[in-house]
């Protein structure tokens, strides 16, 4: 059967989303035909906004809707760690735990050559300026457990070593080469609870 042209179109839409394919995109497009004009527009209206209304921190790289996050903004944070991510999502992941009570600061990626990532595409000199303004005592490294993750901490580590920084990074609860979204939040606790320090 052919679909008319609206269906094709919501569907071609869908697959442009990752890990959506033919059959969960005709799924998916079915379903919003089922759903309610209300919650049509709701859910269109969703898509809108998140285009047009989230920007990045001004200060961390978080993902918000102001130029300043709602961590950043939080007088009640401790103001003296810094845990390091990879992107903001990771960012979302630590703060469903509610155990650390820190500031972060999003790299936007890692050091890959063999992608084209290197340092200065990276967000490492926003953090090393924020070194050098603020009051910054603990830097923890909550990278993933990669080739890529690890360039990128031995590389903070060395372009931060001439101040008096107590720099950690997360225990190896996590395997090699994990994905941080698919990491059990138990597992994700214990790495961050267990951090260990990076001699310099």
């Amino acid at each position: 059967m052919k679909y008319p042209v609206s269906i094709i179109n919501l569907i071609d839409s869908f697959k442009k989303l990752p890990s959506i394919g033919e059959k969960t995109a005709e799924r998916l497009a079915l379903a919003v035909l089922d759903m309610d004009k209300n919650n049509v527009e709701v859910f269109s209206q969703s898509l809108i906004d998140c285009k047009t209304k989230i920007k990045k921190c001004d200060i961390c790289g978080n993902l918000s809707e102001d130029s300043i996050c709602d961590v950043c903004k939080d007088d009640t944070r401790n103001k003296t760690t810094l845990c390091i991510v990879e992107e903001p999502k990771n960012i979302a992941l630590f703060e469903k735990l509610n155990i650390y009570n820190g500031l972060y600061h999003v790299l936007d990626g890692l050091i890959s050559p063999i992608d084209g990532k290197n340092p200065e595409d990276l967000n490492i000199f926003q953090l090393e300026n924020r070194i050098k303004e603020g009051n910054i005592k603990e830097l923890i490294l909550a990278l993933k457990p990669s080739v890529e993750g690890e360039t990128t901490s031995l590389y903070i580590t060395k372009i931060l070593e001439k101040y008096n920084l107590k720099i950690t990074k997360i225990a190896y609860g996590i395997p090699m080469g994990a994905d941080m979204d698919y990491v059990d939040s138990m597992t994700l606790e214990l790495a961050l609870e267990n951090r260990m320090e990076i001699k310099n």
